[in-house]
Parts: structure tokens; C-alpha cells; sequence
């Protein structure tokens, strides 16, 4: 008995109207979309939820007289206490901390690192606690450097640093 052929006409369709194949390969993509998109939601809603918890604000660094400056940065701290244990720049040289004590803070030393207490914002000044840069390379008004903070807790947290010049009319970060 030869084989029996199909009849001539449109294609079997499953009692939904589509072909079988055809509905298995797009509930297929349908799934992997689905699970692709819950994925990515999932993703998005933990990186919008999460915020780290040291940010710098801002920073600024005036151009550097006798191969040494200082830097200014406010910090601002969304968590527990933290502590500042170290800092790099993107021109090298050495970054210090160094903290105003004494009568009329006229007495300076260096410390080891900077006590960032919880839920509040410390912001570097002359007068204060500030970092000093020595051995860097070049720095010029207008131009930006990366200084990079190293929290005990935090971890890194790199910001841009203005470098300006007060004395060629650049601005000053105390006069913005």
C-alpha cells in the first residue's frame, strides 16, 4: 500500500488556529522574555534601592606652590561611622592628612586617618582637618585631577578635582 499523502490545502493548525511548532517556539520566547525582563527589573529595583554609603560632593585643589597643595573635598556619609585611611591622586605624589588643633587652630599635625561619623557630612577646610599633596606631578589652573578616597568601611571613592588658581582670578572652593 503506497503512502498516504497529505491533501493539498492550508497547513494543520492546533485548535487554538496556530501550528503547533509555531506555538511552542513562541511560548518559548515569550518565558525567556519574561524572565529576562523580571531579571533585569529585579536588577534595576536592588541598584535604585542601593546607595553607597560614603559620597564626596565636592572637591578642590589650588595649583601647587613649591611642589606642594592641600585638597578640600566634602564628604557626606549615608551610613554607619567610617574612617578616611588613605587617599591618591591621578598626578601620583603623596596625600597626608592633617588636622588644625591648639589656640585659634594655630597648631597643625598629622593624623592617620579621618573619623567620618555616621549620617553627616564632613567638609575639609584650611582650619580643619585637610589633605596635603606632596611630590605630585604637574597641576595647572582649569585642569581636573582624580583624587581617589579610601574608606575603612566604604571602600574607594574616586570624585574630580577642580585645580584652580585664585590668583590668576580661577575661582576658590570657599567663594563658590
Amino acid at each position: 500500500m503506497p503512502h498516504a499523502r497529505r491533501r493539498a490545502g492550508p497547513p494543520r493548525r492546533s485548535r487554538w488556529g496556530r501550528r503547533p511548532s509555531r506555538v511552542l517556539a513562541r511560548r518559548a520566547v515569550v518565558t525567556a522574555a519574561l524572565v529576562a525582563g523580571l531579571g533585569t527589573m529585579a536588577g534595576c529595583a536592588a541598584q535604585a534601592g542601593a546607595s553607597p554609603s560614603v559620597q564626596i560632593a565636592s572637591a578642590y585643589v589650588p595649583v601647587p606652590h613649591d611642589g606642594t597643595t592641600v585638597a578640600y573635598v566634602v564628604i557626606r556619609n549615608n551610613g554607619d561611622a567610617d574612617r578616611l585611611v588613605a587617599a591618591h591622586t591621578s598626578v601620583g605624589g603623596r596625600v597626608t592628612f592633617r588636622t588644625a588643633h591648639g589656640p585659634g587652630a594655630s597648631v597643625m599635625s598629622t593624623i592617620s586617618s579621618v573619623r567620618i561619623p555616621g549620617h553627616t557630612t564632613l567638609a575639609m577646610r584650611p582650619d580643619g582637618i585637610h589633605m596635603v599633596i606632596t611630590g605630585a606631578g604637574p597641576m595647572h589652573g582649569g585642569k581636573d585631577i582624580t583624587l581617589t578616597l579610601d574608606f575603612a568601611h566604604g571602600g574607594p571613592v574616586s570624585v574630580v578635582a577642580t585645580v584652580t588658581d585664585p590668583q590668576s582670578g580661577g575661582s576658590s572652593y570657599f567663594l563658590n
